[in-house]
């Protein structure tokens, strides 16, 4: 259990997940505008507890995962962010099974205030220095403009597409070594 944030930047501390951070989590999808790109769920109690489970296991499997992003001092989570172990079932072709992964997810009251470039920017900086620079790759939903243009800003090229019936179209990326 960590007592305190394994990475700061000037407004944020980044937490490895706690098993205290679910009603945070659950929070931080119940906006439907934060649904909009994260593929069609409606949010519950246990998709947050699987999304925790998942984020815990890739730091417990691996020795890196998404990052539970609070504002220095408070308790809330704003953000979810990081570079986590990824398995999208998309096959080797498509580059994203049993490989780093990055993402976030911003919680949308703070939306526009650079949270998950800050949050992404260390999260990064900290998974290069620990693991090595490596190959890491991420999907972001065809339209999705905030989210394309930040991978960009974090040096993520589009490499592939991914169409699956009934889901929108997504865009692969990859930031390479």
């Amino acid at each position: 259990m960590s007592t305190g944030p394994l990475l700061t930047t000037e407004r944020f501390e980044l937490w490895q997940p706690q098993a205290d951070d679910l009603a945070d989590l659950f929070d931080l999808t119940l906006a439907e505008e934060t649904r909009r790109f994260l593929g069609s769920f409606v949010p519950s109690e246990m998709d947050a507890f699987a999304r925790l489970a998942r984020n815990a296991g890739s730091w417990a499997l691996w020795g890196y995962g998404t990052f539970m992003v609070r504002r220095k001092g408070e308790a809330r989570i704003v953000a979810n962010c990081g570079v986590f172990r990824s398995h999208r079932g998309f096959g080797a072709a498509q580059g994203l099974d049993n490989v780093p992964e990055a993402g976030w997810i911003v919680h949308k009251d703070a939306w526009g205030q650079g949270v998950a470039r800050e949050a992404m920017e260390a999260a990064l900086a900290w998974f290069d220095h620990t693991q090595g620079r490596q190959r890491v790759a991420c999907m972001i939903e065809e339209g999705h403009m905030a989210s394309d243009k930040l991978a960009r800003t974090l040096g993520f090229v589009p490499y592939g597409r991914q169409e699956s019936e009934g889901a929108p179209p997504l865009i692969l990326y990859q930031r390479l070594p």
